[in-house]
């Protein structure tokens, strides 16, 4: 894993989240403390986050996104053709990066290197340097805890925040809600 930041991802009973810090680094400087780096995508339907280079992000989330219009929202078609088409991108698939999508159905890991990973257990997922830390304290916390959604997602991301010297607790989030609520 690359030094970079920590994203997690819980598709939980009612909600879908996901959340990453605000740090960006650049070897070892602290760059910007209040980065954004997560997003909602094709009409709100679709949460993501990014773990690399904020340049390489842009380009990424906007190609995503070319393939969930093109597939209408479909997540697991848009993630197959994605990862095919960042996979044959010269550049990109050099790329130290890596994406989580989600939303209230499916939850997916993908990388330069063509990999579309569903976490074992389908609900929660982490990546970036800190992102060991966060899916262990967010696995104690739905088995230890009540705690909702977006409240283990952001206690997870402190907790890795207070370990890995790329994440810090600028913690930001983005929910989906099911509609049958």
């Amino acid at each position: 894993m690359f030094d970079a930041t920590t994203i997690l991802a819980y598709k939980g009973l009612n909600k879908a989240v996901i959340g990453g810090d605000g740090q960006v680094t650049f070897g070892n400087s602290v760059l910007k403390a209040n980065a954004t780096k997560i997003r909602t995508l094709h009409h709100g339907e679709i949460l993501a986050g990014f773990a690399g280079s904020t340049a390489d992000a842009f380009n990424l989330f906007d190609m995503f996104e070319e393939h969930l219009a093109n597939k209408k929202g479909d997540l697991v078609k848009s993630v197959i053709e994605f990862s095919k088409a960042w996979r044959k991108d010269k550049v990109l698939r050099r790329l130290e990066a890596m994406m989580i999508v989600l939303n209230q159905k499916h939850i997916f890991i993908l990388t330069g290197n063509g990999d579309v990973v569903e976490p074992e257990d389908g609900q929660i997922a982490s990546i970036g340097s800190g992102g060991n830390f966060a899916i262990s304290a967010a696995r104690a916390l739905k088995k230890h805890s009540s705690l909702d959604e977006e409240t283990l997602v952001k206690e997870s991301l402190h907790i890795a925040g207070d370990l890995c010297i790329y994440t810090n607790h600028n913690i930001k989030t983005l929910v989906l809600e099911d509609e049958k609520q």
